[in-house]
């Protein structure tokens, strides 16, 4: 029976340990998205992300070996929370509302940070990796699954190249983003997805002729 009970004592403790590692770890995340909203990145310590967390540092470097690495999942944290990904029947329209959305999170005082991230990758090559690996590709997935679901809806030729078209999609907005040539307004995401959908009738459509005109050389 004593042996029972301190197995159950040590199982508590265990769980009452997993549990404060959780909410040290979303303190954390969420100190640091509160500092990043009001410093940039190069301002912002881990010695102000611990005392804001009300942890030490070596609980920060528990999980992550520097701060620019707490402040890209911070990043990714409020990313994920703000955009969306929507299924509105319509691959054009659902690239709209998504564009539109990644929109206004680049111009928000945390958006911002995108051009930080890669002006840190230029000096760091395992930062930048880490930024594509964790930011970039999940990104791209989930544009992914908009693009097959407007393939399987007959929307999309299933020959056209996803990787390019993703680029054509979201390529003007990082540009602009980077650049600040152009504004980004949800009017402009909206011209950028119809612009890009034009051509994909296009392609398709050009797709069918030939098709057709092979299938007829054929008989």
């Amino acid at each position: 029976m004593q042996s029972l009970q301190e197995s159950g004592f040590v199982e508590e403790r265990k769980a009452r340990g997993r549990h404060r590692s959780i909410e040290a770890k979303t303190a954390i995340l969420k100190a640091t998205l509160q500092l990043l909203e009001r410093k940039p990145l190069r301002k912002v310590t881990a010695d102000a992300i611990a005392k804001r967390a009300g942890v030490s540092k070596a609980t920060i470097y528990k999980w992550w070996p520097n701060k620019s690495l707490v402040a890209l999942e911070a990043y990714l944290a409020g990313m994920t929370e703000r955009v969306s990904a929507p299924d509105t029947g319509s691959a054009e329209t659902d690239f709209i509302l998504q564009l539109q959305s990644v929109n206004a999170f680049y111009t928000s005082s945390l958006g911002r940070l995108f051009c930080q991230f890669i002006a840190e990758g230029q000096s760091d090559a395992g930062f930048l990796a880490l930024f594509r690996e964790r930011f970039l590709y999940p990104r791209r997935d989930i544009a992914r699954v908009m693009w097959r679901r407007g393939v399987e809806r007959g929307e999309i030729g299933e020959k056209i190249d996803v990787e390019i078209v993703l680029d054509l999609i979201y390529g003007p907005m990082i540009f602009r983003l980077l650049a600040g040539h152009g504004s980004m307004s949800d009017s402009d995401a909206e011209a950028i997805v119809k612009t890009a959908f034009c051509g994909l009738r296009r392609a398709n459509r050009l797709g069918e002729k030939k098709e057709k005109a092979n299938g007829r050389g054929s008989r």
